[in-house]
């Protein structure tokens, strides 16, 4: 990952926007001023927002927006519905709101957050439960809080394309409509108009896993008004949530989430876009002009929006490759921008930080959305979770001394049993192994000090120093294989004991509690009251912490993978996922290369055994002091310590088949 200084473009429209409420804050009431923003004239300045508004007097609405896209191919422009919930008393006085949008397709195929909340209305269609705390919150703080149906889901016309142009434009036009650049109307099939007169024009877009996805896509056409984004284990190219490096990551593609989560009527008139993504993404790993459709990375250039992100270092459903390759591009383009980094899985922060993750949003909404100079722009760049509960900052991410650095496996006194330092390795050096689609890394680490037919594993010694990597890896490989197709893993582990998040539980790092507690106010039928967690700890005696996959037959490219030709050598770039982790001091740092990553990827047609040149293949790794580090860190290190003998316990990657949620 290339390392960028702090060098951001702040989004032009928050000094204009903090003078207009600054002079709106002289004009109102004194309660109107609190929540609207800082005030001016030498008056003291609130340094927050305050619930002055009532949350049981809102208004509470739904309209639907024209996105001009004919989706299902009907004759007409579909129409997404938004549901709204907004201060009444702003209203009232005739004060806009900007607003807080979350365009989702799971409000009703299957809920959001830990407790899978999803909308309800009243008989008469109004909306009742907004899922999540953002509208009990924020709403009596000053913000409208915008719920949207993607296309093809619940309430809305059109068809559910995964990240296509449907989905990015049923949330585009939402923000349009809010900035008085499109068409809304009172109902879904009506011509009565409804329009946004209410809204600032100022927009902030949030939510986990394919809410996010749709946040980062929306940022990516730079839609005016868009102010923020909040992608919270988010995907930046569908083509990486299926595929890596051509190695099918699951066993269905966009067709399978798009039936999921398609409306019962959307998918008796989708049948011609469920064909486009069955055509458009085969499963041979190819890459095709619908991959192309859904890479927001190549239209990162036109982000004018911050970015507060989010990313569980364990996520193995939207792993973490797609903030590294989002959080490059972003920074490539200088965009002001944040991010918290876990030990969890695909978990929301609100579930295993939550006091402190509401008030980071509180301002950073705050800022960006009512223009208050609180300075969160100006606090360190990145938190991350060391251990269950402990986090360090930086103020730049990764840290400015961070350099790649290239390590290189080499053999040792017994097969697939090696080492890992600066050394090349001697000429003709080589390792084997067999894939085995039944293990996995978990298998591999626990047994790294053995010689084991599946895998070939590496160490340094125990270090003597503690040695960080922070940010994204890579190993390149010299492979030949002895059948026409190869799939290949290289993961990084963290050989020692530590007590880690429990990522692999059903609750991917934490448990969820009986009691609850309240965020906001709340009414019978939306409370803000959620269920209170904790962190899952494991203790382990290895870690894996980064991990890659690739199909040997797309080593010349994605765009055409090809059959192997036994026994001739190829060579193929395994990206690894971003990370940061510290190896402490006594632990050991080690590569293990192998085939199929049980659980992780799908295996090759057949299980080739493959012929690993070590002089020809290295890791570049992101340390955090570069060469120097890793020098330090080994120096004075016993190269004939005493390996194991007993397996190393670890957890195990979890079964296959969650929802992307």
């Amino acid at each position: 990952m290339p390392i960028h200084t702090r060098n951001t473009r702040i989004p032009w429209t928050t000094p204009l926007l903090a003078a207009l409420i600054a002079l709106i804050s002289v004009l109102l009431p004194a309660p109107l001023a609190a929540a609207a923003g800082p005030a001016a004239n030498g008056v003291k300045a609130p340094d927050e927002s305050r619930p002055v508004y009532s949350y049981d007097r809102a208004v509470r609405e739904s309209v639907w927006v024209d996105t001009r896209v004919d989706g299902d191919g009907d004759g007409r422009t579909d129409r997404v519905a938004v549901d709204i919930i907004r201060p009444r008393e702003a209203a009232e006085q005739g004060r806009k709101v900007p607003v807080i949008m979350d365009a989702s397709p799971y409000y009703s195929c299957c809920g959001r957050g830990n407790e899978s909340q999803r909308k309800t209305y009243d008989a008469q269609g109004r909306p009742v439960q907004f899922p999540l705390y953002y509208d009990n919150f924020f709403v009596p703080r000053g913000y409208a809080v915008a719920l949207v149906d993607l296309a093809g889901t619940n309430r809305s016309d059109g068809c559910v394309d995964v990240g296509g142009r449907s989905d990015i434009q049923s949330a585009k036009a939402v923000v349009d409509w809010l900035g008085g650049r499109a068409r809304g109307y009172a109902s879904r099939t009506g011509r009565a108009a409804a329009r946004a007169d209410w809204s600032t024009g100022a927009v902030g877009m949030i939510g986990k896993s394919y809410d996010g996805t749709v946040a980062n896509g929306v940022a990516a056409t730079g839609v005016p008004g868009l102010r923020t984004i909040v992608p919270i284990g988010a995907i930046s190219s569908w083509y990486d949530y299926y595929f890596a490096k051509g190695a099918a990551l699951f066993g269905s593609g966009p067709d399978g989430l798009a039936d999921r989560v398609g409306s019962p009527e959307a998918r008796g008139r989708c049948q011609d876009v469920q064909r486009r993504l069955v055509e458009g993404a085969p499963r041979n790993g190819d890459w095709t002009p619908l991959w192309s459709e859904r890479d927001y990375l190549k239209d990162a250039h036109k982000v004018r929006a911050s970015v507060l992100a989010v990313h569980g270092m364990q996520d193995l459903n939207v792993r973490t490759k797609h903030f590294g390759q989002w959080w490059d591009a972003l920074a490539e383009q200088g965009v002001e921008r944040k991010v918290w980094l876990s030990q969890a899985g695909h978990v929301d922060p609100f579930d295993f930080r939550r006091e402190a993750w509401v008030a980071t949003l509180h301002r950073w909404f705050d800022h960006y959305l009512l223009g208050y100079d609180n300075g969160v722009e100006r606090e360190p760049m990145a938190d991350v979770e060391r251990a269950p509960g402990q986090w360090s900052t930086d103020r730049v991410w990764p840290p400015r001394a961070t350099a790649a650095t290239t390590l290189r496996p080499a053999p040792g006194r017994t097969p697939g049993v090696g080492t890992l330092g600066l050394a090349p390795a001697p000429p003709g050096a080589v390792e084997r192994f067999t894939d085995d689609p039944r293990l996995g890394e978990g298998d591999w680490a626990a047994r790294i000090d053995e010689s084991t037919p599946a895998k070939a594993g590496f160490t340094t010694p125990p270090l003597t120093r503690d040695l960080r990597l922070s940010g994204s890896s890579t190993v390149r490989l010299t492979v030949t294989p002895s059948t026409a197709s190869a799939h290949l893993s290289a993961v990084l582990v963290d050989l020692g004991p530590a007590t880690i998040r429990n990522y692999a539980a059903s609750g991917e790092g934490i448990t969820t509690l009986a009691d609850r507690d309240c965020w906001g106010a709340g009414t019978s039928g939306d409370t803000g009251c959620f269920k209170r967690t904790a962190a899952d700890p494991a203790d382990v005696r290895h870690t894996v912490f980064s991990r890659g996959w690739a199909d040997l037959g797309h080593h010349a490219g994605l765009s055409h993978g090809e059959p192997l030709t036994p026994g001739r050598p190829y060579t193929i770039t395994l990206d690894l996922a971003a990370a940061d982790h510290v190896v402490p001091a006594g632990h050991r740092l080690a590569l293990i290369v192998a085939g199929t990553d049980a659980r992780l990827i799908e295996p090759a047609s057949t299980t080739p055994r493959l012929t690993v040149d070590l002089r020809a293949s290295q890791a570049s790794l992101p340390l955090v002091g570069g060469f120097a580090a890793f020098v330090r860190a080994t120096r004075g290190a016993d190269p004939a310590y005493e390996r194991p003998t007993a397996p190393l316990p670890g957890l195990r990657a979890p079964s296959p088949g969650r929802l992307l949620r």
